[in-house]
């Protein structure tokens, strides 16, 4: 096994340092799974999502800014930074993913949520290309003496980007309409919070086909988003490279990404997304025994490709068979909090558990290694699911 690559001490407790970015994740997760059932009832009641998603833009983009002050003396304030950068911008999406069933017909959901993730995905090689260029020409940049600058400064730079082209979005978007009449607004915001995703709860449960590939989603989406999140921490670690390649390669999966979403939404359309989703989750399983016994950047660079290629239509291709499978109904935000909700304790497990078991025998291969059974979970669920599935899906 590889030895311990480095460790850190944060709140008084000495961690492996990758373990220590895979617990603040999942720690930032677990937060939203908390607070989404409370903030999507506010919204869906009293129409105000759009407000929901402006205070998260402005709030996480402050705290990615204040990542240009993450220096190893400030370590625990730039880990917090981190944690509160996380937790806003994954609790803004439950509200962006709310307003699919409202602005694109059923017919047009696959192509729309693909076009959504592909348009973040350019954002996203834009900027990792200005903070790659950033660091590599740094020496001729006269505020800038070292690459960590160059870093820190990209920080600053993601949150004024963040905030600035958020505006868009929400000059177009909707404010939304409460879905409940105003009587109702007395209700405790946090009874009612929990009351309508129980509610949400006792529909799906009536709902097979729904209730199965929610099933799914949580297992396959465990290994998914964990993989996402460790790819750079794995290439740092197992196979020593530098922050240069590791940039590109993160730009690499962003562009395969776009070409991924595109396929798998015209591919949904002639297959089915059922039998789409379930060969991806194949596809997956094939990751994770590539992941344990690569060896060379090359092959980190050739897995990389593929899990750019499988994430971006894993994940459009998920958010649209979900507003699929979705009753009508005006209280969007909950059902897509309920979404959000069994994929952010997918998460919050599935980091936990990576970094633990990094820890426990100090390789994060096994920790790859171990995510096979998330997906083969997630592919006994898609097999049931297949057997009830509507026509129109």
């Amino acid at each position: 096994a590889e030895p311990f690559a480095g460790e850190v001490t944060f709140l008084g407790r000495t961690f492996v340092n990758t373990a220590l970015y895979s617990y603040a994740l999942a720690f930032s997760y677990l937060l939203v799974a908390i607070t989404l059932p409370i903030l999507s009832s506010i919204a869906d009641y009293r129409g105000t999502k759009k407000k929901f998603m402006q205070l998260f833009c402005f709030t996480g983009a402050l705290a990615c800014s204040m990542l240009y002050f993450f220096k190893p003396e400030t370590f625990s304030l730039g880990v917090v930074c981190m944690m509160i950068a996380a937790f806003c911008f994954y609790s803004s999406l439950v509200f962006y993913n709310s307003y699919l069933p409202e602005i694109a017909a059923p017919a047009d959901r696959d192509r729309i949520s693909a076009r959504g993730f592909s348009f973040g995905y350019i954002g996203s090689v834009l900027m990792q290309l200005i903070g790659f260029a950033l660091v590599v020409f740094h020496e001729h940049i006269p505020f800038l003496h070292s690459d960590g600058d160059a870093v820190r400064f990209t920080f600053l730079l993601v949150g004024i980007w963040w905030f600035g082209f958020a505006q868009i979005a929400f000059r177009r978007l909707p404010a939304g309409k409460p879905a409940q009449a105003s009587g109702k607004n007395h209700i405790s915001v946090f009874t009612g919070g929990f009351r309508e995703l129980k509610k949400v709860g006792k529909q799906v449960w009536h709902m097979p086909v729904m209730k199965r590939f929610l099933g799914a989603f949580f297992f396959y989406n465990m290994g998914v988003q964990t993989v996402m999140l460790a790819a750079t921490n794995f290439g740092s670690k197992m196979l020593q490279l530098p922050s240069t390649q590791l940039i590109l390669t993160v730009v690499a999966i962003q562009l395969v990404a776009i070409g991924g979403a595109w396929s798998m939404s015209r591919l949904s359309m002639k297959f089915g997304n059922f039998y789409i989703l379930t060969g991806a989750v194949i596809c997956w399983i094939g990751i994770c025994v590539g992941g344990y016994y690569i060896s060379t950047p090359t092959e980190f660079y050739l897995l990389a490709c593929a899990v750019g290629l499988l994430m971006g239509g894993i994940q459009s291709l998920s958010r649209s068979t979900y507003s699929k499978l979705m009753p009508e109904t005006h209280d969007t935000a909950s059902f897509f909090s309920f979404y959000d909700i069994t994929e952010k304790i997918a998460i919050v497990i599935g980091l936990s558990l990576f970094g633990y078991i990094e820890e426990l025998t100090g390789s994060m291969r096994n920790s790859v290694l171990a995510l096979m059974a998330f997906f083969a979970m997630g592919l006994i669920f898609l097999f049931f699911a297949m057997k009830r599935i509507p026509k129109r899906i």
